[in-house]
């Protein structure tokens, strides 16, 4: 994501730019901000992710979205783009555009070094404030570590780690696992 707005805009020209400008964008409080593709790591990291999910989610009413699904946050008025978001039931649509989904159960971002502190921080807070989400998971793509927050009673939320490659990361909201070798499985990490 670039860290500077390209300019202020109103919902409808942030359709129009979405649109047109053949990038994607996230949009918040009037600002437009161009998201870059992620590195190969990124995006090895995001194919295994959904490869070991999408399996395990057939039969169930849960679907899973590549980096191509735009998200809303109601609360916020945030439209962006997750690394992969699940969606159980019936997927909710915002109004303008009709495309973007509001009810994710799930979010998964790799952590980018130019969007991690952003990830973990202002944008963490935003997806923690949709009320279907039930699981933020944050994978790491410089070394082999996960970060799992699972909401609990109260919206308080439990902090899950693990960096060993024999690890399960439990989804209970969608019933799926996945270990953590699979996650980084034929990614190779500098130094």
């Amino acid at each position: 994501m670039s860290a500077v707005p390209e300019q202020y805009l109103s919902l409808n020209d942030y359709v129009a730019l979405e649109e047109s400008s053949g990038i994607k964008h996230e949009f918040f409080a009037g600002d437009a901000y161009a998201m870059t593709g992620g590195s190969p790591q990124h995006n090895l990291i995001a194919a295994n992710v959904i490869s070991s999910l999408r399996p395990q989610l057939r039969g169930k009413s849960c679907r899973i979205y590549t980096s191509d699904q735009r998200l809303y946050v109601k609360a916020t008025g945030l439209y962006t783009y997750a690394d992969a978001s699940i969606v159980c039931g019936p997927a909710q649509f915002a109004e303008v555009p009709a495309s973007t989904i509001t009810n994710p159960v799930v979010i998964i971002e790799v952590l980018s070094p130019s969007t991690e502190n952003y990830d973990r921080g202002k944008k963490s807070r935003q997806y923690r404030q949709i009320e279907s989400l039930r699981a933020y998971l944050l994978i790491a793509q410089d070394s082999a570590h996960v970060e799992l927050y699972v909401r609990q009673e109260k919206n308080r939320w439990l902090l899950i780690e693990s960096s060993e490659q024999d690890a399960v990361v439990s989804l209970d909201a969608i019933g799926c696992t996945m270990m953590v070798k699979d996650i980084y499985e034929d990614v190779e990490f500098d130094g």
